[in-house]
């Protein structure tokens, strides 16, 4: 019996079927890519994590990072050549993120991450030329920092209850309200803003403004102390009467809905992607801890292996999910499942050796505690950010058809 022909898309060197990628059992990195993450593994272990213990303490992350990723085309792998990029693919830029977690600190991960994978995206892809130019094309050089705004005070991520309020005046909007809990939000230079521009908010009335440091009315409330991602800033911002140009308007007005939902799957599958690059961290640590101790019972070389087991069923289903997502195929189920499973188990890994310490560590090195110690606190948010396990499950189930 013939078959039809299948629309094809490039996922790395290779030509992947659209259909055939939900079963297909290829792996989804080439040998380029192999080559390239060996590079990143290089870069994060010479030049970032020797410099993670001292961020930490410091609260902060030096703009030197952003410098010398830029350097090697880094800042901004899948964007476009012509604005500097280095026309990449998705398979590409997922084993960036993963290699990112050798440098032993989710804060610094985070801050790099949030420039890259969530504050130019949305320009890249509905930015007018010149809005590419001027935020895009300086952002990928390590000029210009981005952060994105949606999270407010007393209303979370739910795009529903958005209040920063943008009011149509001459040759632009006033803008007044509040963000909070945003990465980078203290050294931005733009933070990409949801606002409230139609009377009904939320689906049918949510905008995107660029808003830049050093516009009247715009500040950085305070910076905020938190549990984990202790050398990212993350900031409290505030908007009084803020004039915003109309020619920083990012899409068409009252559609800012579908510009978040554009890069939301993207932005949950790269948090899987961290996680297994934490989880191969910590198994590491894990097997160092067990094998240079005779001491350890069989209890403990039975929890780490299953730490292996957790990081393994990661993998298998975040690379399905990036299969398909690759391929340009509907990945709502697959990366909602990734992301799910892998933040979970990330948290529960770094629990499971916290809970082998006290059985026999003696004087395990400080480095290595430590390291442990951050991964507890920096993995805690994984079932939180980018949507909660609480919002995960219901996406799942409606996918389900409940």
């Amino acid at each position: 019996m013939g078959h039809a022909p299948q629309a094809t898309t490039p996922v790395g060197s290779r030509t992947v079927s659209a259909t055939a990628t939900a079963t297909a059992p290829l792996p989804p990195f080439t040998p380029e890519h192999d080559a390239f993450r060996a590079e990143v593994r290089e870069f994060v272990l010479t030049e970032l994590r020797p410099r993670a213990a001292e961020w930490e303490a410091a609260g902060w992350f030096d703009h030197e990072a952003f410098e010398k990723l830029a350097a090697r085309g880094w800042l901004g792998i899948k964007f476009p050549v012509e604005y500097g990029g280095l026309g990449g693919d998705y398979v590409m830029d997922a084993a960036f993120v993963e290699e990112l977690a050798n440098c032993g600190s989710g804060g610094t991960a985070a801050g790099l991450g949030a420039h890259v994978s969530i504050a130019m995206p949305p320009i890249w892809k509905f930015g007018t030329e010149p809005q590419k130019q001027r935020w895009l094309v300086p952002g990928i050089r390590g000029e210009k920092i981005g952060a994105l705004g949606i999270t407010e005070p007393g209303a979370g991520s739910d795009v529903a209850s958005i209040r920063t309020n943008a009011q149509r005046v001459d040759g632009g909007y006033l803008v007044n309200g509040a963000k909070t809990f945003i990465t980078n939000g203290v050294r931005a230079d733009f933070v990409v803003t949801a606002v409230k521009t139609g009377e009904q908010g939320g689906h049918q009335g949510l905008s995107f403004l660029v808003i830049e440091k050093g516009m009247e009315g715009y500040s950085v409330a305070k910076k905020l102390e938190k549990l984990g991602w202790r050398a990212s800033d993350t900031a409290e911002l505030a908007f009084e009467d803020v004039f915003v140009p109309a020619e920083n308007l990012l899409g068409e007005e009252d559609r800012g809905f579908y510009l978040i939902m554009a890069n939301f799957q993207w932005e949950r599958l790269l948090m899987a992607h961290g996680a297994i690059g934490s989880m191969r961290l910590m198994l590491g640590q894990a097997v160092e801890l067990v094998g240079e101790r005779t001491g350890f019972r069989q209890a403990a070389r039975h929890a780490v292996a299953e730490i292996a087991l957790k990081l393994a069923a990661s993998e298998s289903l975040t690379y399905h999910a990036l299969r398909i997502f690759g391929a340009g195929g509907d990945a709502i189920r697959e990366v909602t499942m990734a992301k799910l499973v892998s933040q979970r188990n990330a948290y529960e890994v770094a629990e499971s050796i916290l809970q082998l310490l006290p059985g026999g560590a003696g004087e395990w090195d400080e480095r290595r505690l430590a390291e442990i110690d951050r991964a507890a606190r920096d993995t805690r948010l994984g079932p939180i950010g980018g949507g909660t396990d609480e919002i995960m499950r219901e996406i799942l189930g409606k996918q389900l058809g409940l």
